[in-house]
């Protein structure tokens, strides 16, 4: 296997992880009771896991993830200006 294909070998594992990460977040997001805070270091945490994972990411990150979490975090909590939320 030569170096490009090693490099995109790693490139697809790291976007598995990803995924994985952004996925299980999402799902514990939605499904569990966590309080405000604890949900805000939850995406902060997977915020670190990406920029780790993939560091001169970030302006891709708050493009694609960042509105994804802020959706989920307006359906669970009142948001001050909204009138979404059950807590």
């Amino acid at each position: 296997m030569d170096k490009k294909e090693e490099l995109i070998k790693a490139e697809e594992k790291n976007m598995r992880r990803l995924r994985f990460v952004v996925d299980l977040t999402q799902a514990v997001l939605m499904q569990s009771d966590l309080t405000l805070q604890e949900s805000l270091k939850l995406i902060e945490n997977t915020k670190k896991v990406a920029l780790n994972l993939f560091p001169d990411k970030e302006f891709v990150y708050d493009l694609v993830y960042t509105p994804r979490f802020r959706r989920i975090m307006e359906e669970r909590f009142t948001i001050p200006g909204t009138f979404s939320g059950r807590n």
